[in-house]
């Protein structure tokens, strides 16, 4: 059995380490596109935009994103294709590219999901996808039944491309801060001090609660714009003071714990794997070996947890511990060594403690369960789709994935499971 087991673990490290392109697919008149995901800067959701005079059929006009001004252009009718019939929609579904130092935005039929595939598998176009001229064809690959036509938007949309006119900088720039109102250039340079001082993207994963929690702090710092402004990263830390999920940088309260027990399903195979990404100082690391060790006593249990964080990844597997201050249920899991209080050689064992950066390949077997609280929120929005798709790729069927309980997954092939200050989600068998 077990050699049946590393066999088929085997199988998907070589299936994982094999995908190397991963892309944003989309519809266009019922038929199946994707763009390569690192020219797609982020997905969006408008409902009105800034008509622009004298500009061409297929440019919609001009978007304020959060303080960029961005040309739209309608892919539908720059490439004379139908509009599918369907309910009329409150709002129309962007993607906004990343091309050439500046930024674009294209409007779809409807925005899928993110699919990785190996690029070796991408055969190249042909004359036969007649809807679009082949030399905007990056490739064609199959994947799940479905046949994808990889779109080249440097060749659309580059800046050597001469078959495309987007509306002017200039002159973008000059009807875009008439058009919106006060807020909505506060909320756009709060985006963008977010990501300066404190590395954090407003994106569809957290906007909801940017959006709320900005209308708190403009009650909190009244209405002059100058109060509303972040000029430091203490700040920023005060603006995202409440984002933070509970028992962040500390070991988990017995409530909190009993919550994350409750999402737990009964394991029949005999084995439970965890990641934990972003495990810092190791505090949530030991919560969940604590947990899974009383939770599944009879399964072998394996947990890999990995941080960029050098000095804090270094002092986990022997993190000091003040007895008198832990939680009452750790107490059976903790030992006495020279007067000082370590956790017992049975928890170490489960713990793969590791010097990582989470964007670069993790070659680890398929896990049961992902802990993965407020890590997504501070990577660009690429790398957010591209460890979502990695989250996906690495739960078995009806996995488990949490994330911070202020956070949202934009995608779907998963099903959310409502929680008291728990955002979780498992996978879609």
């Amino acid at each position: 059995m077990n050699a049946v087991v590393d066999r088929a673990e085997t199988a998907v490290i070589e299936r994982v380490e094999n995908i190397d392109f991963k892309m944003v697919t989309f519809s266009l008149a019922g038929k199946d596109y994707s763009i390569d995901i690192m020219k797609v800067r982020e997905i969006s959701k408008a409902t009105r935009f800034t008509y622009v005079p004298n500009s061409l059929p297929y440019v919609r006009g001009v978007y304020n994103l959060r303080g960029d001004i961005i040309s739209i252009i309608d892919l539908r009718t720059m490439f004379n294709l139908p509009l599918v019939k369907s309910e009329k929609k409150s709002s129309d579904e962007l993607i906004i590219l990343r091309l050439d130092g500046y930024l674009l935005g294209v409007i779809v039929d409807s925005i899928e999901k993110v699919v990785g595939i190996s690029s070796s598998a991408i055969q190249p176009p042909h004359p036969i996808f007649g809807d679009i001229n082949i030399k905007f064809i990056q490739g064609v690959v199959e994947k799940d039944n479905k046949l994808y036509i990889i779109l080249d938007v440097e060749s659309i949309f580059g800046q050597n491309a001469d078959n495309v006119e987007v509306v002017p900088t200039q002159y973008t720039s000059k009807v875009a801060y008439t058009e919106n109102k006060p807020e909505e250039i506060n909320m756009g340079f709060i985006s963008e001090t977010l990501r300066t001082f404190s590395k954090f993207n407003v994106t569809d994963l957290n906007n909801k609660w940017v959006e709320n929690r900005f209308e708190e702090w403009k009650k909190l710092k009244g209405k002059n714009s100058e109060d509303l402004q972040l000029h430091s990263e203490r700040d920023s830390e005060e603006f995202l003071s409440r984002f933070y999920s509970t028992d962040t940088g500390r070991f988990w309260s017995e409530e909190y714990r009993n919550l994350i027990s409750s999402l737990l399903e009964n394991n029949s195979s005999g084995t439970i794997r965890a990641w934990n990404p972003g495990c810092g100082k190791g505090y949530e690391t030991y919560s969940i070996a604590t947990l899974l060790s009383e939770k599944f006593k009879e399964a072998s249990i394996k947990i890999w947890a990995n941080d960029k964080d050098l000095m804090s990844i270094s002092n986990a597997p022997n993190l000091a511990l003040d007895k008198q201050n832990l939680p009452k249920y750790m107490d059976k899991h903790i030992i006495s060594v020279n007067s000082k209080s370590q956790f017992n050689q049975k928890i170490k064992d489960i713990v793969l403690f590791e010097y990582h950066d989470i964007t670069h390949p993790n070659t680890f077997p398929t896990v049961d369960i992902i802990v993965a609280r407020d890590i997504l929120s501070f990577l660009g929005y690429s790398e957010q789709l591209r460890m979502i798709a990695e989250f996906q790729e690495k739960l078995v069927p009806g996995g488990l994935l949490i994330i911070g309980q202020n956070e949202e997954l934009p995608v779907n092939d998963w099903k959310k499971i409502k929680n008291n200050n728990i955002t979780a989600y498992r996978k879609i068998v």
